[in-house]
């Protein structure tokens, strides 16, 4: 029987599924379930992060990888770890344990990400932007929903319900993969696979490494990310110890700013395609920037509220434009190491930024480092507005080769 869903969908609802298992998988569950194993608050952090340091690590060569033996495959290999990392969390019995399946659920994540994203930009050329932004806001639809059903299946410290649906949305997200199809040219063995590529993947590689324009992009959603690492990490904070705020309450704030961007990415993508990634780019985090700057100087919900939804719109600009312009800048045999590189600057600064905003909180106070942040945020905008249009005026950085 003919396939009646399109690969793009199929695309979407695998993405959708696969990363409401991983949310659930540690918002709210992981950080209760390291605690109820008896785990001091000065080392909780370091086990959380354990996925995020492997996103750095591998999302780059899973790049690569999928451009040598294809997305399907690569995206596949993801989605075994999706359906199967979930049930080894109801084997853990102590914290280095929970350190081990982190770093396995780690890779699914690091694996799809850039390689999805490369799939969707190889078959959209044209309003690749708004495509781009479809799929992502399908994965923040998963996001979104994630901590709420992950919150109602915990029981007290029994984690097993939260786990056992985790694994569920895993599998279904491996049966979504399965029904991908391949691309041309990538049915035959991985083996063929190697050999036809071999020798031409190191080009690629020497080629993102030494294009400005795909470094620069990649840079910039490192700084986006390091913003909004520190404020997902010290805003709940200052708002529960300071503002005396409950925790539904502030989970309303990071409501607010996941809806701001799920709903507003494929629109900021469209307008991307329109009217260009670089003035997207500035634009959005310039936004980010000053609600990051202003969002302490007030203890009112209402304008806190639209403050952390204005960041959202800012996040979804930015990073609606930034993986469409690598995908523009990218060759089509190096856009999953493109992606990758992506991904990868891109954990540095999400896994930075709460490190570097505790220390300035501990040395000044939130609203300074807060402060601190949303100027850099603005100034950064500005530079990259204008070293890439420098850049462009004299040599077109998409014209730029070896």
């Amino acid at each position: 029987m003919k396939n009646k869903i399109s690969p793009f969908l199929i695309l979407c609802i695998m993405g959708g599924l696969a990363i409401f298992s991983s949310t659930m998988a540690k918002n709210p569950a992981l950080p209760l379930f390291i605690r109820s194993m008896g785990v001091p608050l000065s080392t909780v952090g370091y086990i959380a992060a354990a996925s995020t340091i492997v996103g750095i690590i591998v999302s780059f060569p899973a790049g690569i990888l999928s451009d040598i033996i294809g997305r399907r495959r690569v995206i596949l290999i993801a989605a075994v770890v999706f359906a199967t990392a979930p049930f080894l969390y109801l084997l853990i019995s102590s914290p280095w344990q929970l350190v081990m399946v982190r770093v396995y659920h780690g890779l699914a994540t690091a694996i799809l990400g850039p390689v999805a994203l490369a799939a969707v930009a190889d078959t959209f050329e044209k309003g690749r932007g708004e495509r781009m932004g479809w799929y992502s806001s399908a994965t923040m639809i998963g996001r979104f929903i994630a901590p709420s059903v992950g919150g109602m299946l915990i029981f007290g410290d029994n984690f097993h319900w939260v786990y056992i649906a985790d694994g569920i949305a895993g599998v279904l997200a491996l049966l979504a993969a399965v029904r991908l199809p391949y691309a041309s040219g990538t049915s035959g063995s991985m083996h063929e696979a190697f050999k036809k590529q071999r020798g031409k993947y190191g080009q690629e590689i020497v080629f993102i490494f030494r294009h400005p324009g795909i470094l620069a992009t990649s840079g910039i959603e490192a700084v986006q990310y390091f913003a909004y690492g520190a404020l997902e990490t010290f805003l709940p904070i200052y708002l529960n110890e300071t503002l005396k705020y409950p925790a539904w309450k502030i989970g309303a704030l990071f409501t607010a700013q996941i809806l701001a961007a799920t709903f507003t990415k494929p629109i900021m993508g469209r307008l991307s395609d329109r009217y260009g990634r670089i003035p997207m780019i500035v634009c959005g985090l310039a936004l980010g920037g000053i609600a990051t700057g202003i969002v302490l100087i007030t203890s009112n919900y209402l304008i806190i509220i639209v403050l952390i939804a204005l960041f959202g719109l800012g996040l979804a600009t930015v990073t609606a434009s930034t993986s469409a312009m690598v995908a523009d800048l990218s060759r089509a045999q190096g856009r999953g190491g493109a992606m990758g590189i992506l991904s990868s600057i891109m954990d540095i600064g999400q896994a930075a930024g709460p490190m570097v905003a505790g220390a300035l909180i501990g040395l000044i106070s939130y609203q300074t480092t807060f402060g601190v942040i949303g100027l850099g945020l603005v100034v950064v905008s500005l530079v990259f507005g204008i070293c890439m249009r420098y850049f462009n005026k004299h040599k077109p950085i998409s014209t730029l080769s070896l």
